[in-house]
């Protein structure tokens, strides 16, 4: 298999060679990789298998327009937006063309219901992927703190930081998290 030849080469290696000499093959190297990833979200929104698979060609192609306009740090997180984007477009797109006879108020509120979710969902994944990338110390504090509910003396007595050091650590992760989704968000 062609994966098994290049799965030493990391992702953004692949993106340099292909920046490099424009060669498509290790682009499609690199999407091959996240195909099933690809489908899976798209499937998740779509909930059409059909619809998902052609989802995930126009995916690839946005993804080769859009490679040459932006400077790309993780390629995982930044298809994976791209899909999620896209996606969200496609359910959009398909509310505008029913009409409002045939479409009842429950169901339209069923589906700004079902978008909140789905955007919801979306902000979330985005967090949990940006939290990832913090530092230990700041993911720990962010961790504790947020997700567990801990307070600062708690955190202190967990992890063995200063006071200071926990709400450095949480008001800095704070930020760095605003940074990174802003980042993520502009793909």
């Amino acid at each position: 298999m062609i994966q098994e030849a290049f799965k030493h080469i990391t992702d953004i290696e692949l993106l340099k060679k292909y920046k490099t000499d424009q060669n498509k093959e290790w682009l499609g190297i690199l999407l091959q990789r996240y195909t099933m990833l690809l489908l899976g979200v798209c499937m998740k929104y779509l909930k059409d298998e059909e619809a998902a698979k052609d989802a995930v060609q126009q995916i690839f192609l946005k993804a080769l327009n859009e490679l040459e306009k932006y400077h790309v740090e993780y390629p995982k997180s930044w298809l994976y937006k791209i899909a999620c984007n896209y996606c969200l477009m496609k359910l959009r797109d398909q509310k505008n063309y029913i009409s409002i006879d045939k479409a009842p108020a429950i169901s339209e509120i069923q589906d700004v219901e079902s978008t909140l979710n789905i955007e919801r969902e979306l902000n979330l994944d985005l967090l949990e992927v940006a939290i990832e990338e913090l530092n230990k110390e700041q993911k720990t504090c962010i961790t504790l703190f947020y997700l567990q509910k801990k307070s600062y003396q708690q955190i202190s007595a967990i992890t063995g930081f200063s006071l200071l050091q926990v709400k450095s650590n949480i008001q800095n992760g704070k930020r760095n998290l605003k940074i990174l989704i802003e980042k993520k968000q502009s793909f």
